[in-house]
């Protein structure tokens, strides 16, 4: 029901009984007679939605309501993540707080917060001050925590950098992030020792873990030794920061190139935590199975904030594996786990063991769990309730699953869709661009219709503010103005949903300059620009296209390539060296010239539609195969195969 058409029910409704209480008929029939005028006009509808949505729309209006109390609160006694981690250390010191899988190593809360002690006191002692930035780039483990949650402490902010990247991503983030130093872990070293060089000779550098001298830079100092004798009592420069200043940085790619820098406040911080927790119903019991990189706000925020500021204890796995999973699970005795949708699927693909009926795991929380996947996963492993989400490091515009209902990403109530003002808004697919109406608003999407997701801005409010990033040009391209009414301000997702009648929304698509593919956002405007300068300048049209059977999209990239001349084996020796594995396209399509809009943007409309069937272009395609390293030309029988899932991606 639109709001123009349930205006005109309502107003006829109260024009009958109006009309009849003047003729003198008892309020008993004159009530009756308005309701039946209110269902016949259609108001039945919305009477539907009322019976269908009141419990959860109430609910999550309670999950809100304790989450903005507890944040106003906090606020006012002026507490940071470190402040509330510390209440959380002296309500049970000795609990085990993290568990590391590799080593089987478990920190307790007082463990945890001496580490981070030791960190706060000793660069505090080496110079570094409020404001200033420190970058760490290691693999997950307990110490990437203390790392970051000790120079919060004293208001050093960290940028968690993505341990994938290489080369010129790695230098971007780095340098763009205002990093005076970098904590790499041993593992990372050669990565580090490849663009030593491009660091800057004023940048300091700390090793982490495994310390060989011979294959570090030179000037390396071994961070280890130096934190052990470090003094472990709380520093006694306490951080002047609030909860709306900057806790640390993430890296988003975003839609406009290379990583961009999302600031996470402590506001943020909390606020995606308390969330999970509320929504979920999580208990300080819990047991939480992380086996996410700790540089996403997933595995940092939304699973390793439910043990700093609930008390859980959180598992770190350093790298998910599909075997070992449910004999982890049951090992540790968890009871939530974390996932991305690959996850999932890789999990079923998984053979039958033992350990899947053994697990005590009641809930999973992540996001991407595709709907045809959804009801196998959980009657397969007894997952009593999956907790599917949807929110950016940066957006202000988060919504959950609270029901269980398969295939949602979230919803927002129909029966008051103000209290949380996010909304489905109208765009053109094509360019993303926001389609308005003659007074200068944007269109709101009806109950089925695809559109862009836009939150309001208020930046005195900790649920709609938004930070933004490092960059303020980035900042600003991701903020519209006069989309609800005129003046106001809103966040631009860049992800495209699509809502049904009760308000649940589903999650259709991410804008076309950025896609998912093995748990990572890939950038295709920044694969476009390294492909492009690979090639002298060649047009090059980046973007995902769906395989059956797998989650997320596979990059393909459309090349022009007039004169055949192009090597495709030559072209992937060069991205081996340049982009991270996530990033690099499975498909390859090589034609006489790549579509322009009439003002000279890629267009890919019609590449995307056709994706790499060999039936739909006589363009060459070529499938990257893994298991012999190289671009292969696809032809019908390798499409067919691709399809059927024969060959593995």
């Amino acid at each position: 029901m639109t709001r123009m058409h349930m205006i005109g029910v309502c107003t006829a409704s109260l024009g009958s009984l109006g009309l009849m209480r003047f003729f003198g008929v008892p309020w008993s029939w004159s009530l009756a007679a308005t309701l039946g005028v209110y269902i016949g006009s259609g108001g039945w509808r919305f009477l539907r939605i009322i019976f269908k949505t009141a419990l959860r729309d109430l609910f999550g209006l309670s999950v809100l309501i304790r989450v903005k109390y507890e944040l106003r609160k906090h606020q006012r006694t002026k507490n940071t993540i470190p402040k509330i981690f510390h209440d959380v250390v002296c309500r049970h010191p000795d609990k085990v707080a993290l568990i590391y899988e590799a080593s089987d190593e478990k920190w307790t809360f007082r463990q945890l917060d001496e580490y981070s002690n030791a960190v706060a006191n000793f660069f505090y002692q080496q110079g570094f001050r409020l404001g200033d930035v420190i970058a760490i780039f290691m693999e997950s483990r307990p110490e990437f925590v203390g790392l970051w949650l000790g120079m919060a402490k004293v208001g050093i902010e960290a940028a968690l950098i993505n341990f994938n990247l290489r080369l010129d991503s790695l230098v971007y983030c780095v340098t763009t992030s205002g990093a005076k130093a970098v904590i790499f872990g041993g593992e990372l070293a050669a990565a580090i020792s490849e663009v030593n060089g491009m660091l800057g000779k004023n940048m300091v550098k700390f090793c982490s873990g495994d310390f060989n001298p011979d294959s570090v830079p030179v000037e390396t100092k071994y961070l280890d030794p130096l934190l052990s004798t470090a003094l472990k009592s709380p520093p006694d420069q306490i951080a002047a920061k609030g909860l709306d200043d900057r806790l640390f940085y993430i890296y988003t790619s975003g839609t406009t190139g290379m990583p961009k820098a999302a600031i996470v406040v402590h506001s943020r911080y909390y606020r995606i935590a308390a969330f999970g927790y509320y929504a979920y119903r999580m208990r300080p019991e819990d047991i939480l199975y992380n086996c996410l990189p700790l540089y996403h706000s997933a595995g940092n925020i939304m699973g390793v904030g439910q043990c700093l500021i609930h008390g859980l204890t959180v598992v770190i796995r350093k790298k998910f594996s599909a075997s070992r999973f449910w004999d982890d699970c049951t090992k540790y005795k968890c009871t939530i786990i974390q996932y991305i949708g690959e996850i999932c699927r890789y999990l079923l693909n998984q053979p039958v063991r033992e350990a899947e009926a053994q697990h005590h795991v009641r809930l999973a929380v992540g996001n991407g769990l595709r709907p045809t996947i959804w009801e196998d996963f959980t009657r397969r492993f007894r997952i009593k309730q999956i907790g599917e989400f949807y929110g950016a490091t940066e957006c202000n515009c988060s919504i959950a699953n609270l029901d269980g209902k398969v295939g949602a990403c979230g919803f927002n109530s129909r029966i008051l869709p103000n209290v949380y003002p996010i909304r489905l808004v109208k765009v053109n697919e094509d360019t993303m661009e926001l389609i308005r109406d003659s007074s200068g608003l944007c269109i709101p999407c009806c109950p089925g219709e695809p559109g862009l997701l836009v939150g309001r801005i208020n930046q005195q409010d900790p649920l709609r503010r938004f930070d933004g990033y490092v960059n303020e040009s980035a900042t600003n391209k991701k903020i519209a103005c006069n989309v609800f009414q005129k003046g106001d301000r809103a966040y631009l997702s860049g992800d495209v949903l699509v809502m049904d009648e009760l308000g649940y929304m589903y999650f259709k698509d991410r804008s076309g300059d950025t896609f998912r593919w093995r748990g990572e956002n890939v950038s295709t405007t920044e694969v476009e620009g390294i492909l492009s300068h690979i090639l002298s300048q060649t047009d090059v049209a980046v973007y995902g296209v769906e395989v059956p059977g797998v989650e997320g999209k596979a990059g393909m990239a459309a090349i022009a390539d007039p004169k055949a001349k192009l090597s495709p084996n030559a072209l992937y020796q060069e991205l081996q060296k340049v982009l991270p594995p996530y990033a690099r396209p499975i498909f390859l399509r090589l034609l006489p010239q790549v579509d322009t809009t009439g003002t000279f943007k890629i267009q890919k409309t019609r590449l995307q539609r056709e994706g790499f069937d060999p039936h739909q272009t006589s363009d060459r395609l070529y499938f990257l195969d893994l298991k012999l390293g190289k671009y292969v030309p696809l032809d019908e029988c390798l499409f067919e195969r691709i399809r059927a899932r024969k060959v593995a991606l």
